[in-house]
């Protein structure tokens, strides 16, 4: 099958999301496959807090507007532009994907068969219903697609190699099942925000999107802020005020109650406005409803140390300039060549 037209089948995928990024759903005559797709895909975004309390629909919502302003011509043809895509006799390729945001394997997918594979899909358990509606649409616009995705409820089988993506736990197992196959193990990471004190409240409320969007729960999330000493935290608190109705939802109420109890009951000192905490730490990996920060004397140093510890993070969020560093506000607004873990995806798949 040409590049070209699957290609195209991801433009047309692409269209159809844009119908769908609001709570009234813009049903477009001239958009493929409306006839077959448009209605039970409204109905599955309502449903799909059923399938996990986490989704939201203005969360899946979010979700399938990133995904449609991504999936156009020109952000294809970009990305696309640096790469020789072989024709060749298609491989196998293994997908094992995470669930802890909506259609967060999407990009796995797009790749294998952008490269020309074949992909066999083991989703999360918290995620089974966004990825297969999807890929059965690309497969009604391109048919020829239907040979190329397969999903799968046990073990993967035949396939020739595999991205698998969990926790630093089963990495390890991912690592030791997979090595005699070419892989790409993704871990744990967290992302950062790197503040001088200088922000205005644009910024900072920005700063609130990156922390608050898909409730925390994602590597892109931040989860920590480096601060300079004797930072006062009042324009952060005043500026994030917007986001105060997450409290309202409850699985993130009692994620703050619960790590609040916690923290207080072991003494810890900590900063709060009602629906976030804010704890000093050294960590990078802070609970639900919470954000550690930690303080810096030198940006040198710190520049440096985030470097050495680069393997740990995934977006660095800052006006500072910083290596690597990205706006505030635009974490979960990824391009299709910011990659996760910084490894190019697409060159693993054609190296297959």
């Amino acid at each position: 099958m040409a590049a070209k037209d699957t290609i195209r089948a991801f433009v047309e995928l692409g269209k159809f999301l844009q119908q769908f990024r609001t709570d009234s759903p813009q049903k477009k005559e001239a958009v493929l496959g409306n006839d077959v797709h448009f209605d039970a895909f409204e109905a599955l975004i309502q449903l799909s807090q059923s399938h996990n309390g986490w989704f939201t629909t203005d969360q899946v919502q979010f979700a399938i507007g990133s995904w449609a302003d991504a999936l156009t011509q020109a952000n294809l043809d970009q990305w696309l532009a640096p790469y020789q895509i072989p024709v060749h006799t298609p491989k196998t390729i293994g997908l094992v994907l995470a669930g802890n945001i909506p259609l967060v394997g999407f990009h796995d997918l797009l790749s294998v068969l952008i490269a020309g594979h074949k992909a066999v899909i083991k989703t999360s358990s918290n995620d089974q219903k966004l990825l297969p509606f999807l890929a059965n649409y690309l497969q009604d616009v391109e048919p020829s697609l239907a040979k190329r995705i397969q999903f799968t409820e046990g073990k993967l089988e035949n396939y020739e190699a595999v991205i698998a993506t969990g926790s630093n736990n089963t990495a390890r197992y991912f690592e030791y099942y997979f090595k005699d196959k070419p892989s790409l193990i993704r871990k744990n990471r967290n992302s950062v925000a790197v503040l001088s004190g200088q922000e205005t409240q644009t910024e900072l409320h920005a700063l609130g999107e990156d922390i608050f969007r898909y409730f925390g729960l994602g590597c892109r999330n931040v989860s920590k802020l480096f601060v300079p000493e004797g930072y006062d935290f009042t324009a952060f608190f005043e500026a994030i005020f917007a986001y105060q109705d997450v409290i309202h939802y409850e699985k993130y109420a009692n994620n703050y109650d619960y790590n609040k109890a916690v923290f207080l009951m072991s003494n810890f000192k900590l900063l709060d406005n009602g629906f976030l905490t804010l704890k000093e730490d050294t960590s990078y990996a802070s609970p639900i409803s919470s954000v550690f920060y930690e303080y810096y004397n030198s940006i040198e140093q710190l520049k440096n140390r985030l470097n050495t510890e680069k393997d740990q993070l995934q977006c660095i969020v800052s006006s500072i300039d910083i290596p690597g560093a990205i706006s505030f506000g635009t974490t979960q607004k990824p391009a299709l060549w910011d990659y996760a873990d910084q490894i190019d995806t697409l060159n693993f798949v054609l190296a297959i």
